[in-house]
């Protein structure tokens, strides 16, 4: 059994980044769902939502949930749960995803590992700028 993932952003910014990864690997081997916060949402009733879902993704391996902006509202109502075997990462970004999606028989406290560093290693700066002083011909 593998983690369920579960996906908090504003928007379908989640549903995006899932469709992109998806289209780049050719399928998803990990269960995923999605909560697309609106700007009007109601916070009773999105926390009501996100337990849903994780009670329908977690097969006792856990969930792993995945927000866009630590601070922001997806962030705040994941943290609102209090769930075992529930694991929050924020800051997802399209490299972290695919991370995920490329592990998925990792535990939930691998996964973590995966999505974080996934995230992180996958900012990479592709035309370094020249020094400011070869470029002003100094």
């Amino acid at each position: 059994m593998s983690v369920g993932l579960l996906i908090i952003t504003h928007g379908t910014v989640g549903q995006a980044l899932y469709e992109a990864a998806t289209s780049v690997l050719g399928s998803s081997p990990i269960r995923t769902q999605f909560v697309a916060m609106q700007f009007d949402y109601n916070r009773d009733d999105m926390v009501i939502e996100v337990r849903q879902k994780i009670h329908e993704l977690d097969t006792n391996a856990g969930v792993l949930i995945l927000t866009d902006l630590y601070g922001a509202t997806p962030s705040n109502i994941a943290c609102l749960i209090e769930e075992q075997n529930v694991a929050i990462v924020s800051g997802v970004n399209l490299p972290m995803l695919i991370r995920v999606l490329n592990y998925p028989n990792l535990s939930l406290a691998e996964l973590i590992d995966k999505a974080i560093s996934g995230g992180t290693e996958g900012i990479i700066q592709c035309n370094p700028t020249k020094d400011s002083h070869a470029a002003n011909g100094s």
